[in-house]
């Protein structure tokens, strides 16, 4: 059986903006798409006119169903989670309770759980123990992926095949998706980038320039990698697609929620303020990864200033200042 016989149906759970493009760039693949979104109503306005409302301008082909019901998603032979890291945990114990064991479970989100230190593919595997987890991320934009402009992504699963046969099923011309033995390479990277864009956000909006941005970004990825090897990434995988890939679109572009965020922050605004009513994850992420870096003795100080500036107990421009002054040590 062929990657495509295979996972003919795909089923995505989230109907935000990231959910329906990647249902799209499913259907472009030549998938049956079933994309299932909590509120009842949004499905509705999908069914009836085909439009998305948190994706303006996409236009779902027949291909994608929208759906309300969760026990809908039995006809897929893969998932897709397209919901928060914190709103994953409920959703995966209601999906237990609904669909059947044995399907790959795709995690989409980039962060850490908040009050328990997993990462996303530790959270499927604890409340769906039935579920095979998996993670997909990478240098993506939702409107890149939903106007079908070039993409490439990264799969991975602990099964090397099974990996392979996704990556296979959901690639198309506009989306090349590559497969990994080493999910926790894939979800760390996707994770601490998002801390190092509020970081980069917050240099500019501060005013500092692009320099000061440079050195940021570039010693960010640094604490990344020493973070990521010390929680079993490997090191090859830090350096790909959803380590260093997201880190260069994450931090140089306001598209970007958490670069948007940091921009804010630096700007003046209150971190409530700055989310704006949008979800920024490394707002989340920042104080749990600083938190495992200290239980492993490692040094993770942009990571650390953050989490301490969305918490309120030191000034953005005094956070940032005593980065950038901070004595030299030997590059790593």
């Amino acid at each position: 059986m062929t990657p495509a016989e295979r996972f003919a149906t795909i089923g995505v759970v989230g109907g935000g903006s990231f959910g329906a493009a990647l249902a799209l760039a499913a259907a472009r693949a030549g998938r049956r798409v079933l994309l299932w979104a909590r509120d009842a109503e949004a499905v509705a306005v999908m069914r009836a006119s085909r439009e998305v409302p948190r994706l303006p301008g996409a236009i779902l082909p027949e291909t994608v169903t929208p759906v309300a019901e969760m026990p809908a998603l039995a006809e897929a032979q893969a998932l897709i989670l397209a919901v928060p890291t914190q709103a994953l945990r409920p959703v995966c114990a209601a999906l237990a309770q609904k669909l059947p064991a044995g399907l790959p479970a795709i995690s989409a989100a980039k962060g850490i759980e908040q009050k328990s230190g997993l990462f996303t593919t530790q959270i499927v595997a604890e409340l769906w123990p039935g579920a095979i987890p998996a993670i997909l991320s990478g240098p993506s934009f939702a409107a890149d992926i939903a106007r079908g402009l070039p993409t490439a992504l990264t799969l991975a699963a602990a099964e090397a095949e099974l990996a392979q046969d996704l990556a296979e099923a959901l690639s198309s011309p506009s989306l090349r998706i590559y497969h990994s033995n080493d999910p926790r390479g894939v979800e760390i990277g996707g994770a601490a980038k998002n801390v190092l864009a509020i970081a980069a956000g917050i240099a500019i909006g501060l005013g500092y320039g692009e320099s000061a941005r440079a050195a940021l970004v570039a010693r960010g990825f640094s604490e990344l990698r020493r973070f990521g090897e010390a929680f079993g990434a490997q090191s090859e995988t830090l350096m790909g697609l959803s380590g260093l890939g997201d880190v260069v679109l994450s931090c140089a572009s306001a598209q970007s929620r958490n670069f948007a965020y940091g921009l804010a922050l630096g700007q003046g605004r209150t971190p409530a303020e700055a989310a704006g009513g949008k979800l920024a994850e490394g707002a989340f992420t920042a104080g749990v990864l600083a938190e495992m870096a200290r239980s492993q003795q490692i040094e993770t100080p942009i990571a650390e200033a953050v989490a301490a500036i969305i918490a309120g107990e030191v000034g953005v421009r005094e956070a940032v200042a005593g980065l950038l002054a901070r004595p030299i040590r030997a590059e790593n």
